[in-house]
């Protein structure tokens, strides 16, 4: 896919394991020219975290998209550091890739403001086989795909606030009953 993004239909989620990520997508895009693919390539330097909804392909709060590898990671606003979590991605006991955590900081670097924005940046593992299957490697390693999200903090996630202390959670429905009980009551209440 050389621009655009992709929307998918309602019902439908693009939710692949990280395996699938490096060896359907990243492996595809560094190796075939012209391959079919919905993720789209995008400049990182030229867009913001908040700016990845309609140019990336988006799952959810997910946005997924290939980008050239490189150690600066600047936007005009802010940059992605590396906060030194890589995990190695294994498929049928070898390891074919590395996943590595960002997270978005405004201001410039090295100081910034940490912000609830991560990134998971995919790389192809390096093969130590041959000569030439390492140089093959090395001009995979020249794309990553990345997978942003914005985390939601566990208050925000379990739906608890500090004034509620009793842990309990309650729904809009049971919040709408609740309010009708009022108005009932006062309804009632009221004199002929």
């Amino acid at each position: 896919m050389a621009c655009g993004s992709v929307n998918l239909p309602p019902g439908f989620r693009f939710s692949p394991t990280d395996e699938e990520l490096v060896l359907h997508f990243l492996y595809s895009k560094a190796s075939l020219p012209c391959h079919p693919n919905i993720i789209p390539d995008l400049d990182l330097s030229l867009l913001d975290p908040w700016e990845l909804n309609g140019k990336a392909l988006s799952s959810g709060n997910q946005h997924y998209f290939f980008t050239k590898a490189k150690e600066n990671r600047s936007t005009e606003n802010g940059f992605w550091k590396e906060i030194g979590v890589i995990e190695p991605i294994v498929s049928a006991s070898e390891k074919v890739g590395i996943k590595k955590y960002l997270v978005f900081n405004l201001g410039e670097a090295p100081q910034g403001t940490e912000t609830s924005w991560v990134m998971q940046e995919y790389h192809i593992a390096y093969s130590e086989n041959t000569r030439g299957r390492r140089k093959a490697d090395q001009y995979r390693s020249k794309w990553v795909l990345c997978k942003a999200y914005e985390k939601k903090s566990c208050e925000s996630q379990q739906g608890y606030s500090d004034e509620d202390d009793t842990g309990t959670e309650v729904s809009w429905l049971d919040e709408f009953y609740m309010s009708l009980d009022d108005d009932l009551e006062e309804v009632i209440s009221l004199p002929n």
